[in-house]
């Protein structure tokens, strides 16, 4: 069983970092395109990682 509230901090954190980065893709002036697109693949690229290191896999302790 994948521990929820690993998976909850591991998203937070991420959701965290894709939040800074569209604020740095805002301040660098860039078009709508990128501005929206890549924080979703930031994401997306950093959620298929995590859980490919199996970070998301551990059991939590009993």
């Amino acid at each position: 069983m994948v521990s929820k509230p690993r998976v909850a901090l591991g998203m937070l954190v991420l959701a965290a970092l894709a939040g800074g980065l569209l604020a740095l893709l805002i301040s660098l002036d860039v078009g709508a395109f990128w501005a929206k697109t890549l924080p979703l693949v930031f994401l997306v690229g950093a959620a298929t990682f995590a859980q490919s290191l199996g970070l998301f896999n551990k059991k939590p302790k009993s």
